[in-house]
């Protein structure tokens, strides 16, 4: 099976088989191989993928299969690996792990917020000293602070009880990722609202995202459920980085810039986002330039580029007549997929680190697991 296809697949194919882990008997009525019971499949993640040092090996294999069976993907040797060198990438196997300095990064982001809403700073210092939910204050619980979830928590208390942090936060929740593959918490609740959560969510989509069964979920749902033509897992893991789609788009970006001439920074944004979404972005610009050579007018070719984020933009006219161009224009098939050029940026980053970076080493870490358990 491609590491490109990843689409879901039915009961019968949702399998390890014979070149992920070995051993599958062959059902002779089929004359297929029998898929292992999920027991097997569990065992085989537990003793074969997962590090020995890992506590409860069990109980991370069960969690991970079981997001796969929940998602309709196949468990095969790649579609696992993918999975667990993200984790290992982004927690070590901490389904809430620690973050350095993240109390500073607390502060930092409450005086950023009270100095744009000026908000004095005794005001601020009078509504950390209130007491919180747990006996403690709220400035000696940000003091204490280790993790992602701890932090989240504080600012619910914070902005539920205390009118102060209403005021700062108006019902935003700066926490933004969490858990073992530090997902995204917009993107769970999106997703739990086009598929139910299979587990339930008792209290919150977001306290889903800091346990290791909801954070396993919905980071696997982010790595691998969508379809994409690539033909190496690394564009995967750039666009678990950068927003699904991002490697072609990066590919479509030069495309348009060998055809039209123009720079563009390949960082797979085909239109803006955010405010300022209506207006044209470089490389809209850069495309519209091509109208007339391409047979399609700005109309048509935003229309086609707010489909960045979707399977279907790659079937779109403005796709294939971009590449036709440049690949006349180069004298060669210009590559489908690139790595995006973005500088990470973050509070919790500290040193320059990129996509490339980021793609690179869980690249690495997939590598080394698929030859463990091959």
């Amino acid at each position: 099976m491609r590491f490109s296809s990843f689409r879901r697949a039915r009961a019968a194919l949702a399998v390890l088989g014979l070149a992920a882990f070995g051993g599958c008997a062959v059902d002779g009525r089929l004359g297929e191989p029998t898929p292992p019971s999920p027991e097997v499949i569990r065992a085989q993640i537990a003793d074969r993928l997962l590090p020995e040092s890992l506590p409860d090996r069990k109980g991370w294999a069960a969690d991970v299969h079981a997001a796969f069976v929940a998602l309709g993907i196949a468990p095969t040797l790649p579609n696992l690996c993918a999975a667990l060198a993200v984790v290992e990438q982004e927690s070590s196997y901490r389904a809430d792990p620690a973050v350095p300095g993240l109390a500073r990064i607390a502060r930092e982001e409450i005086e950023r917020r009270a100095a744009r809403l000026g908000v004095p700073e005794f005001a601020v210092r009078a509504a950390l000293g209130l007491a919180s939910p747990d006996g403690r204050t709220y400035a000696a619980r940000i003091d204490a602070v280790r993790t992602e979830r701890e932090l989240s928590e504080i600012y619910e208390d914070f902005v539920g009880m205390v009118p102060m942090g209403r005021r700062l936060f108006a019902g935003f929740n700066p926490v933004r990722t969490g858990g073992p593959m530090q997902v995204g918490v917009d993107f769970a609740e999106r997703h739990a609202r086009q598929r139910a959560y299979p587990y339930g969510a008792n209290d919150s989509i977001r306290h889903e995202v800091f346990t290791r069964r909801g954070g396993l979920y919905f980071g696997i749902a982010h790595l691998l459920d969508y379809p994409a033509s690539y033909d190496r897992p690394l564009y995967r893991f750039a666009d678990f980085n950068a927003g699904r789609y991002a490697s072609r788009n990066a590919a479509f970006q030069n495309a348009v810039a060998v055809a039209s001439g123009i720079r563009l920074e390949l960082d797979g944004d085909l239109i803006r986002h955010g405010s300022d979404s209506a207006e044209p972005g470089a490389t809209e610009l850069a495309v519209r330039a091509l109208g007339k050579r391409l047979g399609i007018g700005d109309a048509a070719i935003r229309n086609a580029l707010e489909q960045d984020g979707r399977a279907e933009f790659e079937r779109s006219a403005l796709y294939r007549r971009v590449f036709e161009l440049a690949d006349a224009s180069a004298g060669r098939p210009l590559p489908r997929a690139l790595v995006p050029r973005i500088a990470l940026k973050s509070p919790k980053i500290t040193r320059k680190l990129t996509t490339e970076w980021f793609a690179n080493r869980v690249d690495e870490r997939h590598r080394r697991c698929v030859a463990a358990g091959g």
